[in-house]
């Protein structure tokens, strides 16, 4: 059914899907990946966490369920493609997963220089990274919560490493961090001698797998990417809307509608 539905296709067209069978194409990602049984997972505790974290993204334009669920498939063909497929433990792999399917948990459809410009309670409670730490708290929100801890079965020290992953993962997502790593992963990716394995230099990649999953719509077939721009610039005027009715100031050009 994963092939059927194109899972492992970096082409994937979630609009061809209702929304109860995102939910199960969500399922089915885990499940491919085997996380189920390597880390003995409840199949009823899997089923409700995906069905949490979908409720837990509000509905707007386009920061939504279905921009999750995208970036995780497109986190899981990566991971399947070499050399990816034999670069990341378990482990890794399992808080990558969570992360690209919570990245965006509890998003407003406003960005963090919004935020700071109406002082938000999350602004002030985090001064940078606004969203994204607002976006992992989340998630552990989530976890915590009843019949909902996918890392229930883990030991001590992967439960450790799994959280530490899916914070740092989650975080990469804000841009600001992004241009400020590029230059050091770009300079690393074209070095003969770089050892993936050291830990510094695959958290980095990690850092750079979540953010070319959080946009790797530009990467999709012309109608796929079409309608999801459509969807990003309108979710930008309304924002860009906001700023000139209610706060009183132009909006940068990308937002101006």
């Amino acid at each position: 059914e994963a092939t059927r539905i194109g899972l492992y296709d970096f082409g994937f067209n979630d609009f061809l899907m209702s929304d109860d069978e995102t939910v199960l194409g969500a399922v089915r990602l885990f499940l491919e990946c085997d996380l189920i049984n390597k880390f003995r997972v409840p199949y009823d505790v899997l089923c409700r966490w995906v069905l949490s974290v979908k409720k837990n993204y509000r509905p707007v334009t386009y920061h939504n369920w279905r921009h999750a669920f995208n970036v995780t498939q497109t986190m899981f063909v990566i991971l399947k493609t070499p050399p990816f497929s034999s670069m990341f433990s378990d482990v890794e792999i399992f808080a990558m997963m969570t992360a690209s399917l919570c990245h965006d948990l509890d998003h407003r459809g406003t960005n963090n220089a919004f935020q700071s410009k109406i002082e938000s309670p999350l602004a002030r409670l985090y001064s940078t990274s606004t969203m994204e730490h607002h976006h992992f708290d989340h998630s552990i929100m989530i976890m915590n919560s009843e019949g909902n801890n996918i890392f229930q079965s883990l030991s001590d020290a992967d439960y450790r490493e799994a959280l530490s992953i899916l914070e740092d993962s989650i975080l990469s997502t804000d841009l600001a961090l992004y241009f400020k790593k590029r230059g050091s992963f770009i300079s690393r990716a074209h070095g003969d001698v770089t050892d993936w394995t050291m830990e510094d230099n695959k958290s980095l990649l990690r850092a750079m797998m979540m953010t070319a999953c959080d946009v790797s719509a530009i990467c999709k077939p012309w109608e796929v990417q079409k309608k999801v721009a459509e969807l990003v610039y309108s979710e930008f005027f309304q924002q860009g809307d906001i700023e000139r009715t209610k706060l009183h100031q132009k909006p940068i050009d990308i937002m101006d509608r």
